[in-house]
This record gives C-alpha cells, sequence and structure tokens, in this order.
C-alpha cells in the first residue's frame, strides 16, 4: 500500500481533479475513464484518495515499523500445516517465501500425522495375515469366546476389513512420510501433531497438545 500511494497510477488518478488541470498525456485515458465509469465515479475515487493521502506518512511510519519488527531477531515464524497434497504444497511454498524475504522460519508444525507404527513392516505382515486367514480366526475366537449365536462369516467380513482398513491407512502413512521429508529441508525444527481422536476444546487439551508437540 505505501507504494501504492506513490505510485503513477495514483498521481494520475488524483492529479486532475486536485488542479482541475488536465495535461495532454493524460487527457485520453479520463476521457476513455469517464465513458466506462462516469466522471461522478472517478472524482469519488479521487476524493477518497486524497483524503487518504492525508494519512499517508503516518502510515508509510507505521508499515516500516512493522516491517523492521517482523524481519528482527526478536520475531520468528511457525508454519503450521497438513501433510494433505494441496496444503503441504501451499506450506513448502510459504517457508520458501520466508526465506526469500529473509525473516526467521523458527518451525514447520504437521498436524494430524499417522502415528509412526503404520510404517512397520511387522503391521504390514499382520494385516495381510489377518486378512487372508479372517475365516479360520473368525472360527477360533467364537469358540474361544464361547458365543456359538455369533456368525461366523459375520465376524470374519469384520476381520477382513479392519485389515484392509489399516492396509489403506498404511498407504496413506507412507505418502505422509515422503511429503515430511520433502518438506523437511527447508526449515530447521520440524514437529509434528499426531491424529486426535477428539477436539481439543479447553486449555488443558492444549497443554497436553504442547508436552505431545515439545517432549
Amino acid at each position: 500500500m505505501a507504494d501504492f500511494f506513490s505510485s503513477r497510477l495514483l498521481r494520475w488518478l488524483i492529479t486532475p481533479y486536485r488542479s482541475r488541470v488536465m495535461s495532454l498525456a493524460s487527457k485520453p485515458f479520463y476521457s476513455v475513464a469517464d465513458r466506462i465509469l462516469g466522471s461522478q465515479f472517478l472524482e469519488d475515487i479521487a476524493e477518497f484518495f486524497m483524503l487518504f493521502q492525508t494519512m499517508y506518512d503516518g502510515f508509510v511510519e507505521r508499515a516500516r515499523a512493522v516491517t523492521a519488527l517482523l524481519g528482527s531477531p526478536q520475531s520468528t515464524f511457525v508454519v503450521v500445516s497438513t501433510l494433505e497434497v494441496t496444503p503441504s504444497r501451499e506450506a513448502q511454498f510459504f517457508c520458501e517465501l520466508l526465506a526469500d524475504r529473509e525473516y526467521h522460519l523458527g518451525a514447520l508444525v504437521l498436524n494430524k500425522v499417522l502415528p509412526e507404527y503404520m510404517l512397520d513392516r511387522a503391521g504390514t505382515e499382520s494385516a495381510k495375515a489377518l486378512e487372508r486367514d479372517a475365516s479360520k480366526l473368525a472360527a477360533d475366537l467364537v469358540d474361544e469366546l464361547g458365543e456359538p449365536e455369533v456368525p461366523k462369516a459375520h465376524l470374519s467380513h469384520v476381520l477382513t476389513e479392519a485389515a484392509s482398513s489399516y492396509l489403506d491407512y498404511q498407504v496413506v502413512a507412507h505418502r505422509e512420510a515422503e511429503q515430511r521429508s520433502e518438506l523437511s529441508s527447508v526449515p530447521d525444527l520440524v514437529l509434528t501433531v499426531p491424529y486426535e481422536t477428539e477436539d481439543i476444546h479447553s486449555l488443558r487439551g492444549l497443554l497436553a497438545l504442547g508436552e505431545r508437540i515439545w517432549t
């Protein structure tokens, strides 16, 4: 905005209405603009910016102070994102933009990350075995629990779906690990927030979340 208020375009807009003198260079522009927008509209716009210019010095001073604060050693930025495709790309863009502008990037916080045990090969083999032997396991469970009225076919279906769901989540976990590896090359510190089963709606929950992130 500071650049805009000192721009050539703004001078073109307000000079004729301030001086009531229109140069040969600007006359064609205003002739076309009057036909498209109407002279009253241009006058209102020019009046607005002329009034706003009275605050220009204070605005620029505050803008420069904010810019200096953002770039000072006392300030740091934290980028928060999930590991879904679009948010992670946006997070990478912001991390790189902060680096280009020489702002300090304190940390990248990745939210709703699946637990690391989802990447274990043992979990994969267990899920595949459960999916493969669901019928036999269902029969054994019915006998072990002493619940003959429980349909074995229904229990077998439940076990199969549980195994399949685990393997689907594992695919997502591997994709998240790849995206996290790509993002980790930008900031000095990458923190993860596990996928919580309940919303955080109290100070106690917030403190518990902080402990999980920083410990």
